[in-house]
């Protein structure tokens, strides 16, 4: 039987309605990342490094929300196509940069206006002042979730 309650029937409501909408919306972007040959994962990591350009592997690691070992192996896979290289870090000999190499870069700047577009589109569905209410709303949701014990712990 489901909650009677109006604070979990609400909660419960929500988060079918978020993850429908994360899902419809995930997957035009998804097709605009598939028409390139590359992953949503390895998207993300060129586009990380095109807007911020080179970073720690552990900064591309938190900005691509993929763990350190996938993050490794995403490079390794990006560097064996041309599009990555890694650099030498000056002050710590153990870290490492990744960076675009030439082709990286002529590759995201070509792709990168039309996934915009494409995300533009998937999103259309809300005028600009509701997504932007919606991204402070959704901001402050997964704020106060972080802060949250997780169940088990």
């Amino acid at each position: 039987m489901p909650p009677t309650d109006a604070p979990t029937a609400t909660a419960l409501k929500l988060w079918v309605v978020l993850s429908r909408a994360n899902a419809a919306i995930e997957a035009h972007v998804t097709a605009d990342i598939d028409r390139h040959g590359l992953t949503p994962a390895e998207f993300g990591v060129l586009e990380a490094l095109y807007h911020k350009g080179p970073l720690l592997l552990g900064d591309v690691q938190k900005r691509t929300l993929v763990s350190s070992g996938g993050t490794t192996f995403l490079v390794d896979k990006l560097e064996k196509r041309g599009l990555v290289e890694r650099r030498l870090c000056a002050s710590d000999r153990r870290a490492r940069y990744a960076a675009l190499t030439g082709a990286g870069r002529a590759l995201i700047a070509e792709i990168f206006p039309v996934h915009a577009e494409a995300v533009r589109r998937a999103m259309s569905g809300l005028g600009l002042a509701d997504q932007r209410q919606a991204t402070d709303l959704l901001r402050v949701l997964g704020r106060e979730a972080d802060a949250l014990t997780k169940p088990g712990e």
